[in-house]
């Protein structure tokens, strides 16, 4: 297996530059497309109640990621609390929207990853890391001068800004990306994301263009994207649209995890009487699963799950 990336850029000193460079987004804040503009250095708070330090939920080995990413010891996975999008079905609702979580010296981060090594995890996994991409870097360069050796897996909603991804090129060698939505509509009202598909398209075009499709070695990923699409109940993510665009605008090679694990989470209750989305009160359909992976068939993916490797 071939050494990560972000080694190379330490040894020749660009790590540290990127550090640098991403401190400066902090204040004021232009992280995320959302470019809210409070000054984090200072103690103020964005829209994804983010501040200066990074603030993590939990972290351990995870078994229950895709099979390229767990192989015999799991992925080292560390939850961000907090989140720069507001998806009203979140299943870690209590994480990203209450932001159940502490604050953490960047140094403290550096050693969970090194801990998370050592514990033989074949990979560091940072869960939503979109308003957090700063410190995450801070944190990889320590980690780096104290030994950190294994790819790192950006697993993002995807309301990822591409001026903050370049800033991740070399740095990061997975991607795993969430393919939420098909329709900006949809998505600003479960997800309080404007402009989301547009985002989420110029997005994972970009992560491709650093990264590739998914290539493994021995079984284990080393190297590409992880594309992930939560089918939702009434076809509200918009699976067809979803999947044509992985293929004419990705790679119809692309690995892509179509999820059939939908269930009424976070505040999805209080659309009980909505026209549009009261739907999302149920589990999505046996027929709803089998038409977006139709959906994937039809574009030419044939990559990923349900689609074997």
């Amino acid at each position: 297996m071939t050494d990560p990336s972000y080694l190379d850029l330490l040894s020749s000193g660009e790590l540290e530059r990127r550090v640098e460079e991403a401190r400066s987004l902090l204040s004021p804040c232009r992280v995320c497309p959302r470019c809210c503009g409070v000054d984090r250095t200072s103690g103020e708070r964005g829209y994804c109640r983010g501040g200066l330090l990074p603030a993590i939920s939990s972290y351990g080995p995870h078994f229950g990621e895709e099979p390229p990413l767990v192989g015999r010891y799991g992925s080292g996975t560390i939850f961000f609390a907090g989140c720069n999008m507001r998806c009203i079905f979140c299943q870690n609702y209590s994480i990203s929207q209450l932001g159940r979580g502490q604050e953490i010296p960047c140094r403290d981060l550096a050693e969970i990853m090194l801990h998370l090594q050592g514990r033989g995890c074949h990979n560091i996994n940072f869960v939503s890391p979109s308003h957090f991409a700063p410190q995450i870097l801070e944190a990889v360069l320590i980690a780096a001068n104290g030994g950190l050796e294994i790819p790192l897996v950006y697993n993002t909603g995807t309301y990822d800004s591409e001026w903050t991804l370049k800033l991740l090129e070399g740095i990061f060698d997975l991607y795993m990306p969430d393919a939420k939505y098909g329709d900006d509509d949809v998505a600003l009202a479960l997800s309080d994301a404007p402009g989301y598909t547009g985002t989420m398209n110029a997005a994972i075009r970009e992560m491709n263009r650093q990264v590739g499709v998914l290539r493994t070695t021995g079984g284990i990923a080393v190297r590409g994207l992880i594309i992930r699409h939560l089918v939702l109940p009434g076809d509200l993510a918009g699976s067809r649209k979803v999947m044509e665009f992985i293929a004419r605008d990705i790679s119809g090679d692309s690995y892509v995890n179509v999820m059939d694990q939908y269930r009424p989470c976070g505040k999805s209750d209080e659309l009980a009487g909505h026209p549009l989305y009261s739907e999302l009160n149920r589990e999505i359909t046996r027929n709803e699963y089998a038409d977006a992976v139709r959906y994937a068939g039809m574009a030419g993916i044939h990559r990923g799950i349900p689609f074997g490797e």
